[in-house]
């Protein structure tokens, strides 16, 4: 009978283990919960209750043991027949609604204590949205470089991952067991609260062990740091690698396609056109760059070098380097090379020849830019540097701050590096680097304060720390580098905080050998092991990922609004143009420089335009003006002193072959060339009516200055001219009465010339005559009325003999004085014989002009060479062989104007004009007034947003 009603009750707990648990599988008896076990099966031989091991792992994550025991008044069994036959029935209900409720609230408090655990490790972690600009932008990129179905296919299958999973069947014996320990009255009740006392020395056990545990999590941590920095410098390499093949490919020209501008380079180009632009209206340049900025000697120049990944700048030991700023356009390209803004050279970096080409250049424009008196100069230094790999940004590197001006420097140096320096910070864009010297005291530092007063939030600010090698053999306490790192030892604030080392301090270590000194630094350093520094924060590569990330982000919040100022000012312009010159057409000084160009060369070949007769009448009558003194002078008037013709015309060949070999020649050059700088003066200031733009006054007369300067006549001119004229002096043989008669005419006209000037001459020195005193009630002065009286004495002694000679001898003189004396006046003999000079000039002019009327009719004598008359013209031939040279000479000077000089004065004009269009300063000095400084400014505003606009659309297609 027991047997049947045992195996009636294994029936029952069968199918209640099948139903309550979801159990799909065959289970033994032994199988069963052991609660169910001790009620139904006292006497079954398995029976027996064995208390199953204790796990630690149950104990500290379950929520059961939290729950508080409740003890259950067991009831007593009595074995028989008649009581299992009323009450099993009530028994078992009992115990299953029991139970029920127990995995019910277990379930339930389990998942509240899961949950509310959840929530305390998600408030524990910190938030890293900010950081997320830390992370380069190629980890978010990475699906784009690395095949994910690859990947999928080297995973395992599902039958090899089942494999891995959990043994279910001994979880759920595991859960069967459990329920054991809440059955009233058996040995559960009992291994619970031995659990409870267990769980308690557990909590001991956790608390010595957390360090070890911290410790290895740490290790763990950094190694696997390290691992993922080694595999992504892997694959950066090749990134690198397959990147410099693309753009030789391109660089070759093998896909036959133009290749863009790049991103960078399109930026650099507004910066740079921004730096040249004079902010009349208010533009301020508020695109972003990185300014570099730190101490002197801090390691600026090292930091950006390791960037640039050349030794690019010139350096010294603490002395000072830089001084003007430098901008360095940081670009990709298939070479690693360095160029200028204004230079077309390229300096290949691989080669140490070039880097000391190229820093030797930078120190010469450092040095030519500073003015005399100064130390540091303000004029930007423009360079770009291209190489596969490089991160692309705008750095400029600022000469570094100072606290002490010493010997050799100007008094104001100091002053003028921190006004740099806040002219760069001050741009609410521009990110700052700020370089401080970690193996120095930290209270020394003098540009913390700087950028603390210009950027007082850190919003961006990057905090570098440099020379971390020595800093850690130095400082006493680590804990002072941790300090600085999370900043909390400087006032300033920051956006990330890094530490980076650039070199042992030898400047002749190469990029490659330093990074891999910074690398075995870290790898090694105390900083990192202890997790004073974390691994994000070190080497310049971490450094320049952060800044280059930092940078576009700057750029991409603040281009378009730059963009939308530039717009409004474009439209500020172009509406005061229209207001102040609605009919002209807007030229900016290049553009008006090269107007002015086209006009002068127009104005230079008008001059070939010239007629011969007009060049010849004016060489002919400037060459007589210019000779005329010492014809009259120093031939004629000696000449015709002679006694007889035959003397005349033998003093007259004399002179005037002296005359021909030492002066004439060269008095017609220099008239000729006189006389094309007239011509060509004359057409460059010609007003053109109402088409004359005065705007072009000023330049067109500094291309006629320059031009005189450096024109020179053709050298051998004076050989040949001086044949030609010593030929036409020769001679003598006048042809016809036509040019006798034009000899006269002449001869009357210059004559007649020098008379009237003598005629003033005298009458300054004597004073006005009766009709002008009384006329004009004029009087003479005292000295007048000496020259008078003396004048009136030489005449009586010209009327006494008018054959006299042309000085007075010292017999007259003492003559004419003597008188006047008597007369109660007192002169000297140098006044008399003065006083002569000009009265016998009158009064020889006077008999020439005579002997001309009477010589009009000597033509017949002068072809029967004056025989049997008295009537001699000689000095009628003489101003034929004049006129005649002067007539030769003019025409063949015509002849070497146009032929020769006027070319050569207009290759010298075009010369001059390509000179000024390469010098600006030039072209702002000579080309100013408003209407041009309207339209310069307006090309520079349009030329600006135009980039900035062919930028912004660049930035959208990169995104």
């Amino acid at each position: 009978m027991w047997r049947t009603r045992a195996a009636a009750a294994c029936v029952i707990c069968r199918s209640l283990a099948n139903s309550s648990y979801g159990i799909k599988r065959k289970s033994p008896l032994q199988n069963l919960h052991l609660v169910s076990r001790s009620i139904h099966h006292p006497y079954y031989p398995s029976s027996k209750f064995q208390r199953p091991p204790l796990r630690i792992s149950i104990q500290l994550f379950s929520s059961l043991n939290r729950l508080p025991l409740r003890k259950t008044k067991l009831l007593d069994v009595k074995y028989g027949y008649q009581s299992h036959r009323n009450f099993w029935l009530a028994r078992l209900a009992s115990r299953l609604l029991k139970l029920r409720y127990l995995i019910l609230g277990s379930a339930v408090g389990g998942g509240y204590t899961a949950k509310k655990t959840y929530d305390q490790w998600k408030d524990m972690m910190p938030d890293l949205d900010e950081y997320k600009w830390i992370v380069p932008d190629f980890i978010w990129e990475l699906d784009e470089h690395l095949d994910f179905e690859k990947l999928i296919k080297a995973l395992p299958d599902a039958d090899d991952l089942a494999k891995l999973l959990p043994d279910f069947d001994k979880i759920g014996e595991s859960f069967t067991s459990l329920k054991g320990f809440f059955s009233p009255g058996s040995p559960g009740e009992t291994a619970f609260r031995a659990t409870d006392q267990g769980y308690d020395n557990d909590k001991e056990y956790k608390k010595v062990s957390d360090k070890e545990k911290i410790d290895q999590l740490q290790e763990e941590l950094l190694r696997t740091q390290l691992k993922y920095q080694r595999m992504l410098e892997r694959l950066e390499k090749e990134n690198k690698e397959l990147r410099k093949l693309v753009l030789q490919r391109d660089d070759k020209g093998i896909h036959q396609r133009k290749l863009k501008k790049s991103l960078i380079d399109m930026y650099s180009e507004v910066l740079d056109i921004l730096s040249d632009y004079d902010a009349s209206y208010n533009t301020q340049d508020h695109l972003p760059r990185v300014v570099v900025v730190g101490d002197q000697s801090a390691g600026k120049t090292s930091v950006l070098e390791m960037i640039a990944q050349a030794r690019i700048f010139p350096r010294g030991s603490g002395e000072m380097m830089t001084r003007s700023p430098v901008k360095v356009t940081l670009s990709e390209g298939p070479h690693h090379v360095a160029l200028f803004k204004d230079s077309s050279r390229e300096f290949d970096l691989t080669k140490e020849e070039d880097l000391a080409a190229l820093r030797n250049e930078i120190e010469i424009r450092m040095r030519n830019s500073v003015k005399e008196g100064c130390t540091v100069s303000t004029e930007t230094i423009s360079l770009s540097v291209k190489g596969p790999g490089l991160q692309r940004m705008v750095l400029v590197d600022l000469p570094g701050v100072i606290s002490t001006v010493t010997s050799g420097m100007a008094p104001d140096t100091k002053e003028t590096i921190f006004s740099i320096s806040k002219a760069y910070m001050q741009n609410p864009n521009a990110i700052i680097l700020c370089i401080q010297d970690g193996s120095v005291d930290a209270e020394r530092s003098i540009v913390t304060d700087l950028v603390s007063q210009m950027d007082p939030q850190g919003k961006r600010t990057i905090f570098v720390l440099t020379k971390v090698d020595l800093a850690e053999k130095n400082v006493a306490s680590p804990s002072r580098i941790q300090q600085i790192i999370e900043g909390k030892l400087f006032p300033m604030k920051a956006l990330g905080y890094f530490a980076v080392v650039t070199g042992k301090g030898n400047s002749s270590e190469s990029i490659e050998s330093i990074k891999e000194y910074e690398e075995e630094f870290f790898q090694n350093s105390k900083l990192l092991k202890t997790c004073m520094l974390k691994a994000h924060q070190v080497t310049t590569k971490n450094l320049s990922l952060a800044v280059s990330d930092c940078f576009w982000k700057m750029v991409r919040e603040s281009v378009e609004q730059q963009a939308d100022a530039f717009k409004a000012t474009r439209f500020n312009l172009e509406t005061e143009w229209k207001n102040n010159y609605p009919r002209l057409r807007e030229l900016d000084r290049n553009e008006l420089f090269e107007k002015a160009k086209n006009e002068i060369l127009d104005e230079v070949i008008s001059l070939t335009q010239v007629t011969p007769k007009h060049w010849e009448e004016i060489l002919q009558k400037t060459l007589w003006e210019r000779v005329s003194t010492h014809v009259i002078e120093n031939i004629y008037l000696p000449a015709a002193q002679t006694m007889n013709s035959g003397t005349f015309n033998t003093t007259v060949d004399i002179k005037l072959k002296q005359w021909t070999d030492k002066q004439l020649p060269n008095k017609a050059v220099e008239v000729a060339w006189e006389t094309l700088q007239e011509e060509f003066s004359r057409f460059m200031t010609e007003q053109k009516g109402k088409e004359h733009d005065d705007i072009f006054d000023k330049l067109k007369q500094a291309v006629k200055e320059e031009t005189i300067k450096r024109h020179k006549w053709n050298e051998r001119a004076e050989d040949s001219l001086r044949v030609i004229q010593h030929n036409a002096l020769e001679d003598r043989s006048i042809s016809d009465k036509q040019q006798w008669d034009a000899a006269i005419h002449f001869m009357e006209e210059t004559l007649q010339s020098r008379l009237q000037d003598t005629e003033s001459v005298i009458e300054d020195m004597v004073g006005p005559d009766w009709k002008k005193r009384w006329l004009y009630w004029i009087g003479r002065t005292k000295e007048q009325n000496i020259r008078n009286e003396t004048r009136n004495e030489l005449e009586k002694l010209i009327k006494c003999n008018e054959e006299h000679a042309a000085y007075l001898a010292n017999d007259e003189v003492t003559t004419v004085r003597k008188n006047l004396e008597a007369r109660g006046i007192t002169v000297d003999s140098c006044l008399i014989k003065d006083t002569w000079h000009q009265i016998y000039r009158r009064y020889f002019l006077k008999t020439a002009l005579n002997h001309c009327n009477l010589c009009r009719r000597g033509f017949y004598y002068y072809q029967r060479h004056f025989v049997d008359s008295e009537l001699e013209c000689n000095d009628i031939v003489l101003f034929w062989r004049i006129q005649r040279m002067l007539a030769i000479t003019a025409n063949t000077l015509r002849q070497q104007l146009t032929n020769t000089e006027v070319r050569r004065l207009e290759k010298n004009v075009k010369e001059v004009l390509e000179d000024f269009a390469e010098d600006n300063e030039k072209k702002v000095k000579l080309l100013t007034g408003k209407r041009v400084q309207l339209a310069e400014d307006l090309k520079k505003v349009r030329e600006i947003q135009e980039k900035l606009e062919a930028f912004i659309e660049a930035l959208h297609q990169e995104k």
